[in-house]
């Protein structure tokens, strides 16, 4: 089992959401995050932003999904036809076990 973590754009966040769950994919947690990338922020004039406000999207998929939510993430968050800046990022990391509270059954 592998853990994604995707952090998006906020406006993206509805439509990466709709395309994994069209592709089978529906169990995601959303959570609200600020951060900033490599850039450091963005600076308008005089002003400089620190905290650009982001989605988390957290989703334990079994290993042989892998590629195709990589590619749904990257394809549904991505802005414009070539991305920008702050489109996001994908980190995946390896689950041991899950268990569900209500029955205490292991696996997904």
């Amino acid at each position: 089992m592998l853990l994604v973590r995707a952090i998006v754009r906020p406006e993206k966040s509805n439509f990466v959401l709709s395309e994994l769950g069209d592709a089978g994919f529906p169990s995601v947690t959303k959570m609200d995050v600020v951060g900033r990338g490599k850039q450091r922020g963005v600076k308008v004039g005089d002003i400089h932003y620190d905290e650009i406000p982001k989605e988390m999207l957290l989703m334990v998929i079994e290993d042989k999904s892998r590629d195709d939510v990589i590619n749904i993430i990257m394809k549904s968050a991505k802005t414009g036809t070539k991305g920008a800046f702050g489109d996001g990022k994908i980190f995946i990391s390896p689950v041991e076990e899950a268990y569900t509270i209500s029955t205490g059954t292991s696996g997904l």
